[in-house]
């Protein structure tokens, strides 16, 4: 029905607590005449008696909904046929794991519109959690840098430190860090004669969002030019916590030496150039990986880095915060993915292989794919306020017209992977991924 939306469970894992608005937000849409059911689910943030207070339906059944909104990937068996679907589908980059759900989605012809290529006319997202997967990242980084110094043991400040879900707010989080903060400034870092340092990765929200929690520390920062040098002098000052931010300018290289790095060439051509990280390694203690990362790309940390790092005594890196969470992708020792109730593993370079109980010689991998569900509360409305221009005429669209015809929103249009049972033009090349797993 026209001008009726809905909010499906996120049951894809039992940890995942957000929703695409929050019930204020969902409000202020009923106030513009547009119905609203949400599907009841115990692990979601807001309580159903929140969205009744607000004026929401409270149904498993969301077949009345012209459009169904969600945030994180729809169980085959949860698709409503013909109806049009919100969510991230993780589908785009053809991966394998997810070709079975795209499959699914062109025989029950639902209409797929993905967050993730929801963008303006040049290209950039417009709807997305990128700040909160960058704040809770870095607070679980810290975290987890904390237990490990703790396993080796060597007590530090850092062991205050919990892990993002179990703080009531971001505030509160936050308020945490700030002590903590005060105790290095007291006393330092452990005096164990290696480098304190935090490099994090790119300059988008995910990157942004991560050094709002690091800069929180009384941290130095220093720039890449300005870090390689100080590693060639061996001018670290031991109760300084370094924090360097290295982009792809500072992180991969020409292979021809007699070029120079340019933005432009290497979007466009990156099989000119090579990784060149491996030499920041040995005076990192946590890596924050915010990049955006496709197999044409170089990788930023290999399995050899790592193992040619951890081959003989401990090194200063104890902890990869690998928050864009490609198995296998930029950080090619990210193994496979990790929910928020055992949010890590040990990566064993010699075994080539996840330790989960944490014991090996390897560095720490956070790699949990949903991390702002950590923060739930922030995070939804954050992504609600982004998505509430465009919720009124999705509502009201006509979604069995063609899709040339489809009259939504052209940030949304763009959006569509598919319609009626078939790709839609700018992603036709995932019939060949389908083709694949068949």
């Amino acid at each position: 029905m026209k001008g009726h939306i809905a909010i499906r469970k996120e049951n894809i894992e039992p940890t995942e607590r957000r929703s695409p608005m929050t019930p204020a937000q969902a409000a202020r849409l009923m106030e513009k005449g547009i119905e609203v059911t949400v599907e009841p689910w115990d692990n979601r943030y807001f309580s159903a008696a929140q969205w009744r207070e607000n004026g929401a339906h409270i149904s498993d059944d969301l077949s009345a909904a012209n459009i169904i909104f969600g945030v994180k990937e729809v169980p085959v068996d949860d698709l409503y046929p013909g109806k049009p679907h919100v969510f991230f589908s993780h589908t785009i980059k053809g991966q394998s794991y997810n070709m079975p759900l795209l499959q699914a989605i062109l025989d029950k012809k639902v209409t797929l519109l993905d967050y993730e290529k929801v963008t303006d006319e040049r290209g950039r997202r417009l709807i997305f959690f990128g700040p909160y997967a960058g704040l809770a990242g870095a607070i679980n980084a810290l975290w987890l840098l904390g237990r490990r110094l703790e396993k080796e043991g060597i007590a530090s400040p850092l062991s205050q430190i919990r892990q993002a879900r179990e703080y009531a707010s971001l505030e509160e989080a936050k308020k945490a860090i700030r002590a903590v903060a005060a105790n290095i400034e007291a006393d330092g870092m452990p005096d164990t004669g290696q480098t304190w340092s935090i490099a994090l990765t790119g300059a988008g929200t995910v990157s942004r969002g991560a050094q709002e929690i690091i800069d929180l520390l009384p941290v130095k920062e220093v720039t890449p030019p300005e870090f390689r040098q100080m590693q060639k002098e061996g001018s670290f000052d031991r109760k300084t916590l370094y924090k360097v931010i290295i982009d792809c300018d500072n992180f991969v290289k020409p292979k021809n030496p007699a070029h120079q790095f340019d933005w432009q060439d290497y979007f466009s051509h990156p099989e000119k150039y090579e990784a060149d990280f491996e030499g920041y390694l040995p005076d990192l203690t946590v890596v924050i990986n915010g990049i955006y990362w496709e197999t044409r790309y170089p990788r930023l940390i290999t399995k050899e880095a790592v193992a040619r790092l951890y081959s003989e005594k401990q090194p200063d890196l104890r902890v990869i915060a690998d928050i864009t969470c490609d198995v296998q992708g930029s950080v090619e020792c990210t193994l496979h993915c990790t929910a928020s109730d055992k949010p890590a593993y040990v990566y064993d370079p010699q075994k080539d292989e996840a330790d989960e109980s944490m014991q090996a010689h390897g560095p720490v991998i956070l790699a949990v794919d949903k991390l702002p569900s950590e923060l739930p509360g922030e995070a939804t409305a954050f992504f609600g306020e982004a998505l509430a221009p465009y919720v009124v005429d999705l509502a009201r669209a006509d979604f069995s017209a063609s899709f040339e015809e489809l009259d939504i929103p052209a940030p949304f249009k763009r959006a569509v992977i598919a319609h009626q049972g078939r790709l839609t033009p700018d992603f036709e090349y995932l019939y060949d991924f389908l083709k694949k797993q068949s």
